[in-house]
């Protein structure tokens, strides 16, 4: 792709374009726009990058310093980087140093339904035991979530050293993987066909310069929000006496933004349900993340590489099956777990039956034009995809805790970082070219979308043929399978449906948006 791409006013949701006048995230701004310019933003493939990463800038925290994060899970003996380096005793270090540490992890559903409750909670009480305060929010819809992850550290005397990190990383077992994709030492319990150490696939971005003062504001939002935590009083008894006295300490006075130090506009995305009692940030709710993906699609018309951990629901295909419509040259490439992630047909067929639906509507749309892939390691293990990423054009890209479903559109809150660059070869670009690398296993990949399109198809063409061979001879270079829809009957699909509705993929939406599919 040589056309030199346009700016972030062509790809960006405009001021009043996100739908949520209650928030700050772009009255902020004093030049009234709705992105920051002047950011450094690096993907960090794998969370054992990221972790290294995180690490090593939480510990050069000092007296006075900000530390904030939210979760989905926080699991305190997660190692960062090794022995001593659990996350709990790494954030408790810093509060003890003088470091401010507020965290918001989600309260979570019991764990007897298979969540994180209790993990949650102890990763709370080690903070808040060292001086911190880490609160858990139950402020969702009906079985919601709070699925952002972030973290925002912020400097007293160097502004420059300010970072935040936005993905779909979170602080907990199972994450902190590589390249080799031999999974976590610490891991999680998931389906058999993933063996006992999970292969893990996920990408976070460190984001540097004025659009971490966003990141912030998205954080104090929700950290102000006066409603109460959980209004079950049955969750609160959960809750050691101390915790259920101590109120919410105030945040100190937010810092002027870091200057500007690099070459993309960032734009935040989000997602919030509208619920009662409602967010003050966001009375109506706020759909930007399917709106900022809707936007940047429309304008696709070459290339669209997505890896996501769901890809389900008819609505949020219909936005990318709209696309391969209105451009006729435009590929689609999507990598996706080629399993769920728990065994029993409660969870499998619920779950095959959305991608199903999702599969039938851009099949329809692109034909062989639409190519959807899972990932393996050298050993043959499924390598679990857990990335929320999407590139468009090698202009605009999109990494966060959002997935492509409805849950994540409109029914859980959600964090996500798009970004755009005025360069011919920017991160986009470089960020499409590096995970192709790694699914290829090549050191070089086609930088040419038809060509680039045709070596994934050529490599999972040649891998699926050796398994269908019966292993015989050297494994086939490359990570590459070809995902295949199973074939559901009638009977299955009719008590399947209920289940993907209303448990697995909810809908956020008010029921006017429901029945005219408005985001």
């Amino acid at each position: 792709m040589t056309a030199r791409p346009a700016g972030p006013a062509h790809w960006f949701l405009a001021p009043g374009d996100r739908g949520n006048p209650d928030t700050t995230l772009d009255s902020r701004h004093p030049d009234g726009s709705s992105w920051t310019e002047g950011n450094q933003v690096t993907p960090l493939v794998h969370g054992a990058t990221y972790f290294t990463a995180l690490l090593a800038a939480v510990r050069a925290l000092g007296p006075g310093d900000l530390l904030l994060f939210t979760d989905w899970r926080g699991d305190p003996d997660e190692r960062l980087d090794g022995p001593g380096t659990e996350v709990g005793r790494v954030f408790a270090a810093a509060a003890d140093r003088g470091v401010d540490v507020r965290g918001l992890v989600w309260r979570s559903h019991w764990d007897r339904f298979r969540f994180s409750a209790a993990e949650n909670r102890h990763l709370g009480e080690e903070i808040d035991e060292a001086g911190g305060q880490c609160l858990l929010d139950m402020r969702v819809r009906p079985l919601g979530s709070h699925h952002q992850k972030l973290v925002v550290l912020r400097h007293r005397d160097r502004p420059q050293d300010d970072v935040a990190y936005v993905g779909g990383i979170d602080l907990c077992h199972s994450r902190r993987d590589d390249e080799a994709h031999l999974g976590d030492p610490q891991p999680v319990r998931m389906a058999a066909v993933y063996g006992p150490r999970p292969p893990w696939h996920d990408v976070q971005l460190e984001i540097r310069g004025p659009a971490v003062g966003d990141a912030e504001a998205v954080f104090r939002e929700r950290w102000d929000d006066t409603t109460p935590l959980t209004l079950n009083p049955l969750r609160r008894l959960d809750d050691p006496p101390q915790v259920r006295r101590t109120p919410v300490r105030p945040l100190p006075p937010q810092h002027p933004d870091p200057a500007p130090r690099g070459t993309a506009a960032v734009q935040l995305l989000r997602t919030y349900p509208p619920r009662v009692p409602r967010y003050p940030f966001a009375r109506g709710g706020e759909r930007s993340v399917a709106r900022g993906y809707i936007a940047a699609l429309r304008r696709a018309r070459r290339l669209v590489y997505l890896e996501d951990q769901y890809l389900w629901s008819r609505d949020v295909a219909a936005a990318f099956a709209a696309a391969l419509r209105r451009a006729p040259d435009l590929r689609l490439v999507v990598v996706v777990p080629l399993h769920c992630d728990q065994d029993g047909r409660d969870a499998v067929v619920p779950t095959e039956l959305g991608r199903w639906h999702a599969m039938q509507l851009l099949r329809r749309a692109g034909g062989d034009r639409v190519a959807v892939y899972g990932v393996e390691n050298e050993a043959g293990t499924p390598i679990y995809v857990h990335a929320k990423v999407c590139v468009v054009d090698d202009a605009w890209a999109c990494v966060g805790s959002d997935n492509a479903n409805r849950r994540s559109w409109t029914h859980d809150s959600e964090l996500s970082a798009a970004f755009v660059e005025r360069t011919t070869s920017g991160t986009a670009h470089a960020l499409r070219l590096r995970l192709a690398a790694e699914h290829l296993a090549a050191p070089e990949v086609p930088d040419d979308p038809l060509s680039w399109f045709a070596a994934f198809r050529e490599a999972a063409a040649a891998l699926d043929a050796w398994y269908d061979g019966g292993r015989r001879g050297p494994r086939p270079p490359g990570r590459l399978r070809t995902y295949r829809s199973p074939r559901l009957p009638w009977h299955t699909r009719l008590w399947a449906e209920p289940l993907y509705r209303w448990v697995y993929d909810p809908d956020g939406r008010r029921l006017g948006d429901q029945v005219a599919r408005r985001f």
